[in-house]
């Protein structure tokens, strides 16, 4: 497990793609993580908020393990390191 991955599960984070996007928009995102089988509309702008403010972005295999690394017991599409 990548040590991006290993922070995501000790960091204070954001965990869902409205509350992931809403951590981008203010700043508050250090690494956005997104599932490489999410549905592409519901992280495309997430993907695109990444790239234009520089974000490093890391993919993760499924949203089942993301919701994991999460600590949560469902899916996750997306979620964030927060500042």
């Amino acid at each position: 497990m990548s040590s991006d991955l290993e922070a995501l599960k000790t960091s204070p984070k954001t965990v869902g793609a409205r509350q992931t996007a809403q951590a981008i928009q203010k700043g508050k995102a250090k690494i956005v993580f997104v599932a490489k089988d999410s549905d592409e509309w519901v992280v495309r702008d997430i993907i695109e908020m990444c790239k234009q403010k520089g974000i490093k972005l890391v993919f993760v295999d499924s949203k089942k393990e993301l919701g994991k690394i999460c600590g949560i017991s469902v899916a996750a599409s997306s979620a964030a390191i927060i500042e």
